[in-house]
């Protein structure tokens, strides 16, 4: 990945102009977590490289299958490797950065995991992983980078979870963790606002996704009815919600800090999870 030279003075175009989408992360560095070909990570990471972004990837499993399609479509990439919740895997993704950038223009905290189980046959242990995975390891990766991230208009997207904001049986410490993040995008918003930096987030109800189809093994026409009447505008596709990612950490959403964006949700609704735990 070349060597980015640090930018003093960004350059955006008239206030109420909208900017060319294919200009909108020319020459920015943007880092997406958890990315892998077929979810979100990976449809984020494609988007904001068709618009001109260099990426980053880190994740837990080996991303070369998404690596090498965005360097064959004619983007820079770097590659790497590790846990977010492990404090030493994520210095080195923030040392490979400053060695190979020298600054992060965008933070795409994409990385999750999920587990439908009910709240009294939770082992400690399960709960701590999805906590320490979906907030811990998001806190140590935005915390490391940061100290890059001093470009002007610097942006850090969150990705949380419609279920985050509406309950779910069979889901209580996915939702927490996720009700956690959107906590912590609106304060970290008002925090480092003062540094130019905007904290986004969005709130993805259910994507078409290979976890998805995982999970679908176990769905009966009821559930599956069920699980489209929460979604007015249908199920949603991983580039659905990588536009809306594009948008926020765009010089278009400048003027936005501090709130997650909901996506394809009918709140009040809830998911009949405890039917697909009782039928798995």
């Amino acid at each position: 990945m070349p060597r980015v030279e640090k930018q003093t003075e960004t350059t955006t175009q008239p206030a109420g102009r909208p900017t060319p989408a294919m200009w909108r992360f020319e020459n920015k560095v943007v880092l997406v977590t958890g990315a892998s070909a077929g979810g979100i990570g990976g449809a984020v990471a494609q988007r904001l490289a068709s618009e001109g972004a260099q990426i980053v990837l880190f994740s837990s499993e080996p991303s070369d299958d998404l690596a090498d399609e965005l360097r064959a479509a004619g983007s820079d990439v770097l590659a790497t490797q590790g846990d977010v919740r492990t404090q030493g895997d994520v210095d080195r993704l923030a040392g490979a950065i400053s060695e190979h950038a020298g600054r992060l223009d965008v933070l795409v905290n994409n990385a999750g995991v999920e587990l439908g189980v009910r709240f009294e046959d939770m082992p400690d242990s399960e709960w701590e992983h999805v906590l320490g995975v979906n907030l811990t390891g998001l806190m140590r990766v935005t915390r490391s980078v940061l100290p890059l991230m001093k470009c002007k208009g610097a942006v850090i997207v969150n990705v949380a979870s419609a279920l985050g904001m509406v309950g779910c049986p069979g889901m209580t410490a996915y939702s927490a963790s996720k009700g956690a993040v959107i906590s912590l995008t609106q304060s970290l918003g008002l925090e480092l606002a003062p540094q130019g930096v905007r904290v986004v987030g969005v709130a993805p109800g259910v994507v078409r996704t290979p976890l998805l189809r995982r999970f679908s093994e176990h769905l009966t026409p009821d559930m599956l009815s069920q699980i489209r009447a929460t979604h007015p505008l249908g199920l949603g596709r991983p580039h659905d919600v990588a536009a809306a990612v594009a948008f926020l950490a765009s010089d278009d959403a400048r003027w936005i800090t501090g709130v997650t964006l909901p996506m394809g949700w009918a709140p009040g609704l809830t998911l009949p999870l405890d039917q697909i735990n009782t039928a798995q």
